[in-house]
């Protein structure tokens, strides 16, 4: 019987925390409302009144 190779288990299991961890902020990142728009960036939206 082969010895078990630790090595890869620990390996796999490091890459599979790793693809949560990624997922998860995936998941944050897509669920919270856009951030702040810069005043620069906005468009007037009433015309102008001169």
């Amino acid at each position: 019987m082969p010895k078990p190779n630790y090595a890869y288990e620990k390996r796999q299991r490091e890459l599979e925390k790793k693809r949560k961890k990624a997922d998860k902020a995936a998941e944050k990142k897509s669920t919270q409302p856009a951030g702040p728009v810069e005043p620069g960036d906005q468009q007037p939206s009433q015309s102008p009144q001169s």
